[in-house]
């Protein structure tokens, strides 16, 4: 299903993964007020539940905001209950061992009318900003939970984006999210922009999250402050203590296996 926005005049607030962080939610709709920046100009890439420990407060928040949300392969999963996230980890991995935990908390929290608006968010969102042609989808349109990194290989972006223009026609941009990491990258097709996660800091040693503002076409990054210690007292509350409590305080990720080997700390290509 692809959701015609239109015409979206002055600034644009992007942001994906609120990650079923309320505080970060908050934080977000109170920076988009003090900026002047209407429900009708923010866009979120999906992933709206996942690792924090208020599933439903964070979905009814967004419901009640009427903000334009991509569906997240958490979103998929979640509408039609199914066993598990979809996210795309390798089986038996930290990341996807750690996803039965908050996974199975979000499904048992979430109501009816929770896994409707979920089933009822868009695969693709197009508008027109400044100029030009937008699509904004989760990660992939051949496999909504693929990963694409700063690094991945040129042939990957070029894969999604005649997948992207088959649904919606021509586009010059591309806004994507699910990997976790604030990026732009110029492609043979144009600009892949992938506007960071608010819900999970982007594994860089600081509690900050991300989001991104798109104005006269130029896409600026935006650390977003909120109530770090509300967020990790939810989860401890929640029994959600394996790691990604601790990352919300230390910046980190409680794993790197899912990222490229060159986007891990310690990395050196010298030598």
């Amino acid at each position: 299903m692809v959701r015609d926005l239109g015409t979206l005049e002055g600034p644009v607030l992007l942001f994906g993964g609120p990650y079923s962080n309320l505080q970060a939610l908050q934080a977000l709709l109170d920076t988009a007020r003090g900026l002047g920046v209407s429900k009708e100009s923010m866009i979120c890439t999906g992933d709206v539940v996942a690792y924090c420990g208020d599933p439903a407060g964070t979905v009814d928040l967004l419901m009640e905001a009427g903000v334009a949300v991509v569906a997240g392969n958490c979103e998929k999963q979640l509408a039609k209950d199914a066993p598990d996230c979809g996210c795309g980890f390798d089986a038996g991995s930290t990341c996807d061992l750690l996803s039965a935990g908050w996974y199975g908390f979000a499904g048992r929290r979430l109501v009816a009318k929770h896994r409707a608006w979920m089933a009822a968010c868009p695969d693709v969102i197009r508008f027109r900003h400044h100029g030009g042609r937008y699509a904004v989808i989760h990660g992939g349109v051949s496999n909504i939970a693929r990963f694409l990194w700063p690094v991945s290989e040129e042939t990957a972006f070029r894969e999604e984006w005649a997948l992207v223009e088959a649904l919606c026609g021509p586009v010059q941009h591309v806004i994507a999210g699910h990997c976790g990491l604030p990026f732009l990258r110029d492609t043979t097709k144009g600009r892949w922009i992938n506007a960071g996660v608010i819900g999970m800091p982007p594994n860089d040693g600081s509690p900050d999250t991300r989001f991104a503002v798109l104005d006269k076409g130029e896409v600026d990054f935006r650390p977003l402050r909120y109530d770090v210690a509300a967020a990790v007292s939810d989860m401890v509350r929640a029994g959600l203590t394996q790691g990604y409590d601790l990352a919300l305080d230390s910046g980190y990720w409680p794993s790197e296996e899912i990222l490229p080997g060159s986007l891990r700390r310690g990395f050196s290509d010298s030598g």
